[in-house]
């Protein structure tokens, strides 16, 4: 089996938001999204790959958490 970076998607409060992208990151997304289903037999809805993917690139970007703590000490 493919190891994905993303595999089970956790239920959690939603906040709405409305996105536009490009329709290759979604034809992207939905072969990530049959590729999880070939792994687990489970279908998997597209839009819930988005949260779990943005939560992923932010938690691996160094540079981000860096500048991150930098902004909450400068708030006190």
């Amino acid at each position: 089996m493919t190891k994905l970076k993303i595999a089970a998607i956790k239920e959690d409060k939603p906040v709405t938001m409305t996105i536009k992208m490009p329709a290759a990151i979604y034809q992207d997304l939905l072969a990530y999204a049959e590729v999880l289903k070939l792994g687990s037999g489970e279908a998997v809805d597209p839009n819930s790959l988005v949260v779990p993917m943005l939560a992923r690139f932010m938690a691996t970007d160094r540079a981000f958490r860096r500048a991150r703590k930098e902004v909450k000490s400068d708030r006190g």
